[in-house]
């Protein structure tokens, strides 16, 4: 229900991220996600140990979403990226906890150490 209303919210306000700026957000405000071939919304509830931040990602195309969670206290960040080419630049977003509010702000860099899991 709490993703429903925040999607809901996000389509309404249409809140987008440019990359010059930080789109802010509050509890039960969303902020849409736009990582080149993957696109979402992100939102959060305050929790007793900190912000639980969800974010919920799919491809473009007809695809099934990704959900990722996590609880933010004071000052964490939390980054989420698109692998690439070597030396490409990296599409990511930052969100952030600063104060009693969360933003989602849009990074396109090349520092982004990529890594992959291994078995």
């Amino acid at each position: 229900m709490i993703f429903q209303t925040a999607l809901a919210a996000a389509i309404l306000l249409g809140v987008g991220l440019g990359s010059a700026g930080a789109a802010e957000i509050g509890p039960g405000g969303a902020a849409s996600i736009d990582l080149g071939s993957l696109s979402g919304v992100a939102y959060y509830t305050p929790e007793a140990r900190g912000y639980r931040v969800v974010v919920t990602l799919a491809p473009r195309a007809a695809a099934p979403a990704m959900r990722f969670e996590a609880v933010l206290g004071a000052d964490q960040s939390m980054t989420l990226s698109t692998p690439r080419a070597p030396g490409d630049a990296t599409d990511a977003i930052e969100i952030a906890r600063v104060g009693d509010s969360v933003q989602v702000r849009a990074r396109r860099t090349g520092d982004l150490r990529q890594a992959a899991a291994l078995d």
